[in-house]
């Protein structure tokens, strides 16, 4: 039987779930804050929308802390690249933001987490799954 998600992985779905449920939380208590960080001003009557990313944000927060118990290397490989398509999507989504609005140093940092995101889950992913299914973790030579 495959052991529990551990080491680097564990610690990254942890982190991630952390970050993303506090996502959440301040998406629906304070809707307009996170878009204000990129220079939208998002008016009450639009509200709507963050309360439906912050549902958004929260399932993936449920997941993220609730992967962190699963054996299965198929199931957490899947949970992976969901996590991987949605930062990198975003990452892409922001791009074509860009391309109607004005350059913004925020904008620039979070498509380089989202990308730094997705390429740190896929190692992490990797090395766990090597450990799961071969049980010894291969160091690269020094």
């Amino acid at each position: 039987m495959a052991s529990r998600v551990s080491g680097l992985l564990r610690i990254v779905l942890i982190v991630h779930g952390i970050i993303t449920l506090a996502a959440a939380v301040m998406l629906a208590v304070l809707p307009a804050a996170i878009p204000a960080t990129v220079g939208i001003e998002l008016d009450p009557e639009a509200y709507l929308l963050s309360y439906f990313l912050a549902a958004a944000e929260l399932a993936i927060a449920m997941l993220s802390l609730g992967a962190i118990r699963m054996t299965d290397p198929a199931a957490v490989g899947l949970i992976v690249a969901v996590f991987v398509v949605f930062h990198l999507s975003t990452a892409v989504l922001e791009l074509v933001y860009l391309a109607s609005a004005p350059v913004t140093g925020v904008l620039i940092a979070n498509i380089a987490v989202r990308v730094a995101a997705a390429a740190i889950f896929v190692i992490a992913w990797r090395r766990w799954r090597r450990l799961a299914t071969t049980g010894v973790e291969r160091h690269p030579a020094m």
